[in-house]
Protein backbone atom coordinates (compact mmCIF):
# COMPACT_ATOMS: atom_id res chain seq x y z
CA UNK A 1 0.00 0.00 0.00
CA UNK A 2 1.69 3.72 -0.96
CA UNK A 3 1.75 5.39 2.22
CA UNK A 4 0.91 8.92 2.32
CA UNK A 5 3.68 11.73 2.52
CA UNK A 6 5.22 12.37 6.36
CA UNK A 7 5.86 15.96 7.42
CA UNK A 8 7.39 17.52 10.43
CA UNK A 9 5.17 20.00 10.30
CA UNK A 10 1.47 19.27 11.91
CA UNK A 11 -1.07 17.57 9.56
CA UNK A 12 -4.27 19.44 10.06
CA UNK A 13 -6.82 17.45 8.50
CA UNK A 14 -11.00 17.14 9.51
CA UNK A 15 -11.35 13.38 10.81
CA UNK A 16 -8.75 11.37 12.01
CA UNK A 17 -9.22 7.71 12.36
CA UNK A 18 -6.48 5.30 14.50
CA UNK A 19 -6.64 2.16 13.67
CA UNK A 20 -7.45 0.25 10.04
CA UNK A 21 -9.37 -2.75 11.08
CA UNK A 22 -13.40 -3.56 10.51
CA UNK A 23 -14.17 -1.08 13.07
CA UNK A 24 -11.65 1.93 11.55
CA UNK A 25 -12.28 1.17 7.71
CA UNK A 26 -16.42 1.09 8.08
CA UNK A 27 -15.91 4.69 10.09
CA UNK A 28 -13.38 5.43 6.59
CA UNK A 29 -16.33 4.51 4.69
CA UNK A 30 -19.45 5.92 5.91
CA UNK A 31 -17.71 8.92 6.87
CA UNK A 32 -15.88 9.46 3.25
CA UNK A 33 -19.56 8.80 1.54
CA UNK A 34 -20.93 11.08 3.75
CA UNK A 35 -18.12 13.81 2.42
CA UNK A 36 -16.07 14.09 5.16
CA UNK A 37 -11.94 14.21 4.63
CA UNK A 38 -10.74 11.33 6.11
CA UNK A 39 -7.25 10.40 6.95
CA UNK A 40 -6.70 6.59 8.66
CA UNK A 41 -3.57 6.16 10.24
CA UNK A 42 -2.14 2.50 10.75
CA UNK A 43 0.57 0.88 13.25
CA UNK A 44 1.86 -1.90 10.81
CA UNK A 45 2.91 -1.74 7.28
CA UNK A 46 -0.73 -2.43 5.77
CA UNK A 47 -4.31 -2.10 7.03
CA UNK A 48 -6.42 -5.06 7.79
CA UNK A 49 -4.02 -7.25 9.21
CA UNK A 50 -6.21 -9.38 11.56
CA UNK A 51 -8.90 -9.11 9.06
CA UNK A 52 -6.98 -10.84 6.53
CA UNK A 53 -5.73 -13.15 9.58
CA UNK A 54 -9.61 -14.07 9.92
CA UNK A 55 -9.93 -15.21 6.99
CA UNK A 56 -7.12 -17.70 6.64
CA UNK A 57 -9.12 -20.62 7.32
CA UNK A 58 -12.42 -19.15 5.62
CA UNK A 59 -13.66 -15.71 6.39
CA UNK A 60 -16.69 -16.11 8.51
CA UNK A 61 -18.51 -12.64 7.76
CA UNK A 62 -21.71 -13.19 10.26
CA UNK A 63 -24.25 -15.11 11.05
CA UNK A 64 -27.70 -16.15 9.45
CA UNK A 65 -29.69 -16.92 12.95
CA UNK A 66 -32.35 -14.96 14.19
CA UNK A 67 -32.21 -11.28 15.00
CA UNK A 68 -33.32 -12.01 18.41
CA UNK A 69 -30.59 -15.33 19.02
CA UNK A 70 -27.74 -13.05 17.38
CA UNK A 71 -28.07 -10.28 19.85
CA UNK A 72 -28.23 -12.79 22.46
CA UNK A 73 -24.64 -13.42 21.87
CA UNK A 74 -23.21 -10.64 23.46
CA UNK A 75 -24.77 -11.60 26.81
CA UNK A 76 -24.29 -8.40 29.53
CA UNK A 77 -23.56 -5.88 26.77
CA UNK A 78 -26.57 -6.70 24.76
CA UNK A 79 -28.53 -4.00 25.60
CA UNK A 80 -25.69 -1.64 23.97
CA UNK A 81 -24.53 -3.63 20.86
CA UNK A 82 -28.36 -4.41 19.72
CA UNK A 83 -29.47 -1.25 18.77
CA UNK A 84 -26.22 -0.89 16.17
CA UNK A 85 -27.07 -4.17 15.32
CA UNK A 86 -30.20 -3.15 14.02
CA UNK A 87 -29.04 -0.08 12.08
CA UNK A 88 -26.42 -2.37 10.73
CA UNK A 89 -26.65 -6.23 11.36
CA UNK A 90 -26.26 -9.28 9.06
CA UNK A 91 -28.27 -8.40 6.18
CA UNK A 92 -26.22 -5.01 6.00
CA UNK A 93 -22.69 -7.10 6.25
CA UNK A 94 -24.07 -9.36 3.34
CA UNK A 95 -25.32 -6.33 1.36
CA UNK A 96 -22.49 -4.31 2.05
CA UNK A 97 -20.13 -7.19 0.52
CA UNK A 98 -22.43 -7.98 -2.34
CA UNK A 99 -21.91 -4.09 -2.92
CA UNK A 100 -17.83 -4.65 -3.19
CA UNK A 101 -18.70 -7.72 -5.51
CA UNK A 102 -17.92 -10.69 -3.30
CA UNK A 103 -21.64 -12.66 -2.74
CA UNK A 104 -21.93 -14.70 -0.03
CA UNK A 105 -23.43 -18.22 1.01
CA UNK A 106 -24.71 -20.07 4.23
CA UNK A 107 -22.55 -22.82 6.00
CA UNK A 108 -24.68 -25.72 7.19
CA UNK A 109 -23.78 -24.67 10.46
CA UNK A 110 -25.38 -21.09 9.68
CA UNK A 111 -22.35 -18.83 9.62
CA UNK A 112 -22.01 -16.78 6.51
CA UNK A 113 -18.92 -16.93 4.47
CA UNK A 114 -17.68 -15.27 0.73
CA UNK A 115 -18.49 -17.81 -1.87
CA UNK A 116 -14.42 -17.92 -2.34
CA UNK A 117 -13.97 -18.37 1.33
CA UNK A 118 -11.24 -15.91 1.45
CA UNK A 119 -10.50 -12.47 2.82
CA UNK A 120 -8.15 -10.91 0.47
CA UNK A 121 -10.38 -10.20 -2.45
CA UNK A 122 -12.87 -8.19 -0.38
CA UNK A 123 -10.12 -6.36 1.55
CA UNK A 124 -8.53 -5.37 -1.57
CA UNK A 125 -12.21 -4.17 -3.02
CA UNK A 126 -12.74 -2.51 -0.05
CA UNK A 127 -9.25 -0.30 -0.33
CA UNK A 128 -10.29 0.51 -3.73
CA UNK A 129 -13.61 1.91 -2.98
CA UNK A 130 -11.85 3.99 0.05
CA UNK A 131 -9.14 5.30 -1.73
CA UNK A 132 -11.64 6.35 -4.58
CA UNK A 133 -13.83 8.26 -1.67
CA UNK A 134 -10.54 10.14 -1.03
CA UNK A 135 -9.89 8.19 2.37
CA UNK A 136 -6.04 8.95 2.91
CA UNK A 137 -4.00 6.36 4.74
CA UNK A 138 -1.07 6.65 6.52
CA UNK A 139 0.56 3.10 7.47
CA UNK A 140 3.37 2.41 9.83
CA UNK A 141 2.06 5.38 11.98
CA UNK A 142 2.12 3.72 15.25
CA UNK A 143 -0.12 6.34 18.02
CA UNK A 144 1.35 7.72 21.12
CA UNK A 145 -1.70 9.48 22.52
CA UNK A 146 -1.32 13.26 22.77
CA UNK A 147 0.87 16.12 23.26
CA UNK A 148 0.56 18.74 25.92
CA UNK A 149 -1.53 20.80 23.62
CA UNK A 150 -4.13 18.16 22.15
CA UNK A 151 -2.20 17.00 18.63
CA UNK A 152 -2.06 13.27 18.54
CA UNK A 153 1.13 12.09 18.05
CA UNK A 154 2.84 9.18 15.86
CA UNK A 155 5.45 7.32 15.69
CA UNK A 156 6.72 7.04 12.15
CA UNK A 157 10.06 5.51 10.23
CA UNK A 158 11.01 9.71 9.66
CA UNK A 159 10.25 10.39 12.92
CA UNK A 160 7.60 11.73 15.37
CA UNK A 161 4.14 13.26 13.63
CA UNK A 162 1.68 15.53 14.99
CA UNK A 163 -1.46 15.38 13.62
CA UNK A 164 -4.60 17.91 14.81
CA UNK A 165 -8.50 16.50 14.08
CA UNK A 166 -11.33 18.16 14.46
CA UNK A 167 -13.08 14.55 14.92
CA UNK A 168 -11.03 11.57 16.07
CA UNK A 169 -12.28 7.83 15.56
CA UNK A 170 -10.10 5.44 18.01
CA UNK A 171 -10.90 2.06 16.81
CA UNK A 172 -7.27 0.68 17.70
CA UNK A 173 -8.41 -3.29 18.50
CA UNK A 174 -8.38 -4.96 22.18
CA UNK A 175 -4.65 -6.92 23.31
CA UNK A 176 -4.82 -10.21 21.29
CA UNK A 177 -2.50 -10.95 18.27
CA UNK A 178 -0.52 -7.87 19.54
CA UNK A 179 1.99 -8.66 16.79
CA UNK A 180 -1.13 -7.83 13.76
CA UNK A 181 -0.77 -3.72 15.67
CA UNK A 182 -3.46 -4.23 18.79
CA UNK A 183 -0.94 -4.44 21.94
CA UNK A 184 -3.54 -2.59 24.74
CA UNK A 185 -1.02 0.57 24.81
CA UNK A 186 -3.63 2.50 24.21
CA UNK A 187 -5.70 1.95 27.59
CA UNK A 188 -3.75 3.89 30.16
CA UNK A 189 -3.38 7.15 28.04
CA UNK A 190 -6.94 6.92 27.95
CA UNK A 191 -7.45 6.42 31.92
CA UNK A 192 -5.29 9.50 32.50
CA UNK A 193 -7.69 11.52 30.58
CA UNK A 194 -10.65 10.27 33.17
CA UNK A 195 -12.02 7.48 30.68
CA UNK A 196 -13.32 4.56 32.53
CA UNK A 197 -10.98 1.04 31.23
CA UNK A 198 -12.16 -2.26 32.18
CA UNK A 199 -9.02 -4.63 32.29
CA UNK A 200 -8.47 -5.91 28.98
CA UNK A 201 -8.51 -9.88 29.59
CA UNK A 202 -8.73 -12.74 27.21
CA UNK A 203 -11.91 -13.95 25.39
CA UNK A 204 -12.61 -16.92 22.70
CA UNK A 205 -9.22 -18.38 24.41
CA UNK A 206 -7.60 -21.60 25.48
CA UNK A 207 -6.88 -23.12 29.07
CA UNK A 208 -4.30 -24.55 30.71
CA UNK A 209 -5.47 -27.98 32.51
CA UNK A 210 -4.49 -28.49 36.35
CA UNK A 211 -2.25 -31.68 36.15
CA UNK A 212 -2.52 -34.47 39.51
CA UNK A 213 0.12 -36.63 38.67
CA UNK A 214 -1.54 -39.32 40.41
CA UNK A 215 -4.72 -39.36 38.68
CA UNK A 216 -6.48 -40.01 42.01
CA UNK A 217 -10.00 -38.91 42.08
CA UNK A 218 -9.52 -38.48 45.84
CA UNK A 219 -6.29 -36.71 45.55
CA UNK A 220 -8.15 -34.02 42.72
CA UNK A 221 -10.66 -33.12 45.25
CA UNK A 222 -8.63 -32.93 48.09
CA UNK A 223 -6.01 -30.28 45.92
CA UNK A 224 -8.71 -28.51 43.94
CA UNK A 225 -10.20 -27.83 48.40
CA UNK A 226 -7.00 -26.64 48.90
CA UNK A 227 -5.94 -24.58 45.31
CA UNK A 228 -7.48 -21.57 46.05
CA UNK A 229 -5.61 -21.05 49.61
CA UNK A 230 -2.18 -22.27 47.61
CA UNK A 231 1.20 -19.98 48.03
CA UNK A 232 2.50 -21.42 44.89
CA UNK A 233 1.08 -22.03 41.23
CA UNK A 234 -0.38 -25.33 41.41
CA UNK A 235 1.09 -27.35 38.43
CA UNK A 236 -0.38 -27.40 35.22
CA UNK A 237 -0.59 -29.04 32.13
CA UNK A 238 -0.83 -33.15 30.56
CA UNK A 239 1.55 -35.62 31.87
CA UNK A 240 4.49 -36.20 29.44
CA UNK A 241 2.96 -39.04 28.37
CA UNK A 242 -0.11 -37.62 27.02
CA UNK A 243 1.16 -34.55 25.62
CA UNK A 244 3.85 -36.25 23.84
CA UNK A 245 0.88 -38.64 21.88
CA UNK A 246 -1.55 -36.31 21.87
CA UNK A 247 -0.99 -32.60 21.96
CA UNK A 248 -2.65 -31.23 18.38
CA UNK A 249 -4.81 -33.22 18.06
CA UNK A 250 -8.89 -32.89 17.80
CA UNK A 251 -11.48 -34.50 19.70
CA UNK A 252 -13.98 -34.81 17.96
CA UNK A 253 -18.19 -35.31 18.64
CA UNK A 254 -18.01 -34.31 22.33
CA UNK A 255 -20.37 -32.36 24.48
CA UNK A 256 -19.02 -29.81 26.99
CA UNK A 257 -21.19 -29.16 30.06
CA UNK A 258 -20.20 -26.60 32.72
CA UNK A 259 -22.38 -24.97 35.50
CA UNK A 260 -20.59 -22.06 37.58
CA UNK A 261 -20.53 -20.85 41.12
CA UNK A 262 -23.23 -18.17 39.90
CA UNK A 263 -26.10 -21.19 38.76
CA UNK A 264 -24.85 -20.36 34.96
CA UNK A 265 -25.12 -23.61 33.00
CA UNK A 266 -23.67 -24.11 29.48
CA UNK A 267 -23.97 -27.47 27.24
CA UNK A 268 -22.78 -27.64 23.97
CA UNK A 269 -21.80 -30.04 21.47
CA UNK A 270 -18.87 -29.78 19.26
CA UNK A 271 -14.96 -30.57 19.02
CA UNK A 272 -11.64 -28.88 20.86
CA UNK A 273 -7.93 -29.83 20.25
CA UNK A 274 -5.40 -30.64 22.81
CA UNK A 275 -3.19 -28.31 23.39
CA UNK A 276 0.63 -28.49 24.82
CA UNK A 277 -0.98 -27.30 28.62
CA UNK A 278 -4.60 -27.31 28.25
CA UNK A 279 -7.31 -27.26 25.52
CA UNK A 280 -9.05 -24.59 22.91
CA UNK A 281 -11.03 -24.77 19.99
CA UNK A 282 -14.51 -23.86 18.80
CA UNK A 283 -16.03 -25.43 21.42
CA UNK A 284 -13.80 -24.45 24.56
CA UNK A 285 -14.17 -20.87 22.91
CA UNK A 286 -17.81 -21.17 23.39
CA UNK A 287 -17.64 -21.72 26.59
CA UNK A 288 -14.98 -19.23 27.87
CA UNK A 289 -16.10 -16.34 29.13
CA UNK A 290 -17.62 -18.41 31.88
CA UNK A 291 -14.48 -20.63 32.49
CA UNK A 292 -12.58 -17.92 32.55
CA UNK A 293 -14.60 -15.77 35.11
CA UNK A 294 -15.29 -18.56 37.30
CA UNK A 295 -11.09 -19.50 37.27
CA UNK A 296 -11.56 -15.86 38.38
CA UNK A 297 -13.86 -15.98 41.32
CA UNK A 298 -12.90 -19.51 42.34
CA UNK A 299 -9.15 -20.25 41.42
CA UNK A 300 -10.48 -22.87 38.68
CA UNK A 301 -13.35 -24.14 36.71
CA UNK A 302 -14.30 -27.81 36.26
CA UNK A 303 -16.19 -28.39 32.81
CA UNK A 304 -17.08 -32.03 31.95
CA UNK A 305 -17.03 -33.80 28.71
CA UNK A 306 -19.28 -36.58 27.14
CA UNK A 307 -17.35 -38.27 25.02
CA UNK A 308 -19.84 -40.02 23.24
CA UNK A 309 -22.42 -37.77 23.30
CA UNK A 310 -25.22 -40.22 21.21
CA UNK A 311 -25.03 -42.80 23.29
CA UNK A 312 -27.03 -43.10 26.29
CA UNK A 313 -25.64 -43.83 29.67
CA UNK A 314 -27.22 -47.48 29.92
CA UNK A 315 -26.08 -48.70 26.66
CA UNK A 316 -22.58 -46.88 27.63
CA UNK A 317 -22.51 -48.84 31.21
CA UNK A 318 -23.66 -52.21 29.58
CA UNK A 319 -20.92 -52.16 26.73
CA UNK A 320 -17.50 -51.50 29.65
CA UNK A 321 -19.36 -54.01 31.22
CA UNK A 322 -19.29 -56.76 28.41
CA UNK A 323 -17.10 -59.54 28.76
CA UNK A 324 -14.33 -58.68 26.81
CA UNK A 325 -12.24 -62.34 26.94
CA UNK A 326 -8.63 -61.91 26.56
CA UNK A 327 -9.30 -58.38 24.58
CA UNK A 328 -7.45 -55.35 26.29
CA UNK A 329 -9.65 -52.99 27.23
CA UNK A 330 -8.22 -50.21 24.78
CA UNK A 331 -9.09 -53.08 21.85
CA UNK A 332 -12.81 -54.20 23.99
CA UNK A 333 -13.44 -50.23 24.32
CA UNK A 334 -12.88 -49.71 20.79
CA UNK A 335 -14.89 -52.23 18.98
CA UNK A 336 -17.58 -51.52 21.47
CA UNK A 337 -18.02 -48.26 21.40
CA UNK A 338 -15.59 -46.78 19.12
CA UNK A 339 -13.06 -45.09 21.66
CA UNK A 340 -9.98 -44.89 21.00
CA UNK A 341 -7.26 -42.60 20.42
CA UNK A 342 -7.48 -39.51 22.21
CA UNK A 343 -10.00 -40.09 23.96
CA UNK A 344 -8.97 -43.17 25.56
CA UNK A 345 -6.23 -41.07 26.44
CA UNK A 346 -8.07 -38.45 28.06
CA UNK A 347 -9.42 -41.45 30.31
CA UNK A 348 -6.37 -42.92 31.20
CA UNK A 349 -4.68 -39.18 31.89
CA UNK A 350 -8.02 -38.03 34.11
CA UNK A 351 -8.90 -41.76 35.80
CA UNK A 352 -5.36 -43.25 36.29
CA UNK A 353 -4.91 -46.94 35.39
CA UNK A 354 -6.79 -48.14 38.54
CA UNK A 355 -9.68 -45.70 38.19
CA UNK A 356 -9.95 -47.26 34.07
CA UNK A 357 -10.23 -50.95 35.22
CA UNK A 358 -13.06 -49.85 37.57
CA UNK A 359 -15.88 -50.58 35.13
CA UNK A 360 -19.04 -47.97 37.14
CA UNK A 361 -16.32 -45.37 37.24
CA UNK A 362 -15.14 -45.52 33.59
CA UNK A 363 -18.65 -45.74 32.19
CA UNK A 364 -19.20 -42.70 34.17
CA UNK A 365 -16.24 -40.91 33.20
CA UNK A 366 -17.41 -41.86 29.53
CA UNK A 367 -20.54 -39.73 30.05
CA UNK A 368 -18.85 -37.10 32.53
CA UNK A 369 -15.17 -36.56 32.29
CA UNK A 370 -14.24 -34.17 34.75
CA UNK A 371 -11.80 -31.64 33.67
CA UNK A 372 -10.21 -28.92 35.69
CA UNK A 373 -8.71 -25.92 34.44
CA UNK A 374 -6.80 -23.14 36.23
CA UNK A 375 -5.95 -20.83 33.87
CA UNK A 376 -6.63 -19.06 30.83
CA UNK A 377 -4.26 -18.74 28.10
CA UNK A 378 -2.56 -15.05 27.86
CA UNK A 379 -4.66 -12.57 26.37
CA UNK A 380 -2.01 -12.32 23.56
CA UNK A 381 -2.90 -15.87 22.49
CA UNK A 382 -6.81 -15.32 22.52
CA UNK A 383 -8.53 -15.06 19.64
CA UNK A 384 -10.68 -11.73 20.90
CA UNK A 385 -10.85 -9.60 24.25
CA UNK A 386 -12.65 -9.01 26.75
CA UNK A 387 -12.79 -5.49 28.54
CA UNK A 388 -11.98 -2.18 27.03
CA UNK A 389 -13.47 1.29 27.01
CA UNK A 390 -16.89 0.71 29.10
CA UNK A 391 -20.36 1.48 27.44
CA UNK A 392 -20.89 3.96 30.65
CA UNK A 393 -17.70 5.97 29.22
CA UNK A 394 -19.54 6.71 25.59
CA UNK A 395 -22.19 8.82 24.74
CA UNK A 396 -25.09 7.20 22.72
CA UNK A 397 -23.18 8.00 19.61
CA UNK A 398 -19.98 6.42 20.83
CA UNK A 399 -18.12 9.88 21.42
CA UNK A 400 -16.44 9.41 24.89
CA UNK A 401 -17.48 11.70 27.59
CA UNK A 402 -14.48 13.10 29.42
CA UNK A 403 -13.18 13.49 25.93
CA UNK A 404 -15.20 15.56 23.66
CA UNK A 405 -14.69 14.77 19.87
CA UNK A 406 -13.05 11.47 20.39
CA UNK A 407 -15.27 8.56 19.47
CA UNK A 408 -14.13 4.59 20.11
CA UNK A 409 -15.24 1.64 18.20
CA UNK A 410 -14.33 -1.74 18.02
CA UNK A 411 -13.12 -4.43 20.05
CA UNK A 412 -11.58 -1.55 22.23
CA UNK A 413 -14.64 -1.92 23.69
CA UNK A 414 -16.17 -3.63 26.52
CA UNK A 415 -17.70 -6.50 24.87
CA UNK A 416 -17.25 -9.62 23.93
CA UNK A 417 -19.30 -12.63 22.16
CA UNK A 418 -18.19 -16.04 20.34
CA UNK A 419 -16.89 -16.89 17.42
CA UNK A 420 -19.43 -17.27 14.64
CA UNK A 421 -19.13 -13.89 12.81
CA UNK A 422 -20.67 -11.88 16.09
CA UNK A 423 -16.97 -10.31 16.73
CA UNK A 424 -16.78 -9.05 12.70
CA UNK A 425 -20.23 -7.72 12.12
CA UNK A 426 -20.19 -5.74 15.78
CA UNK A 427 -16.99 -4.08 14.60
CA UNK A 428 -18.10 -3.52 11.32
CA UNK A 429 -21.56 -2.28 13.17
CA UNK A 430 -19.85 0.47 15.51
CA UNK A 431 -18.00 1.67 13.12
CA UNK A 432 -21.04 2.89 11.34
CA UNK A 433 -22.48 4.31 14.70
CA UNK A 434 -19.75 6.19 15.37
CA UNK A 435 -19.79 7.95 11.60
CA UNK A 436 -23.13 9.04 12.09
CA UNK A 437 -21.85 10.35 15.45
CA UNK A 438 -19.23 12.07 13.99
CA UNK A 439 -20.93 13.69 11.47
CA UNK A 440 -23.53 14.94 13.89
CA UNK A 441 -20.92 16.13 16.23
CA UNK A 442 -19.51 18.19 13.52
CA UNK A 443 -22.81 19.61 11.84
CA UNK A 444 -23.43 21.05 15.99
CA UNK A 445 -19.20 22.38 15.88
CA UNK A 446 -19.54 24.05 12.76
CA UNK A 447 -22.94 26.23 13.93
CA UNK A 448 -21.27 26.97 17.42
Amino acid sequence: MTEAPTHNAPLDCEVAIVGGGPAGLMAAQRLAQAGASVHLFDAMPSVGRKFLLAGKGGLNLTHSEPADAFAGRFGARRAQIEPMLQAFGAEQVKTWAAALGVETFVGTSGRVFPVGMKAAPLLRAWLVQLRGLGVQFHTRHRWLGWDGEGALRFATPAGEQLVRARALVLALGGASWPQLGSDGAWAPWLQERGVQIAPLQAANCGFDVLNVASGSAETRRSFLRELVGLETAPARGWTPHFKERFAGQPVKSVELSFADSQGHEFARRGEFVVTEAGIEGSLVYAASQWLRDEISAQGHATLHLDLLPEHDAERVAAEVRHPRGSRSLSSHLKSRLGIDGVKMGLLYEVLGRDGVNDPQALAAAIKALPLTLIAPRPVAEAISTAGGVAFEALDANGMLQAIPGVFCAGEMLDWEAPTGGYLLTASLASGVQVAEGVQQFLREASRS
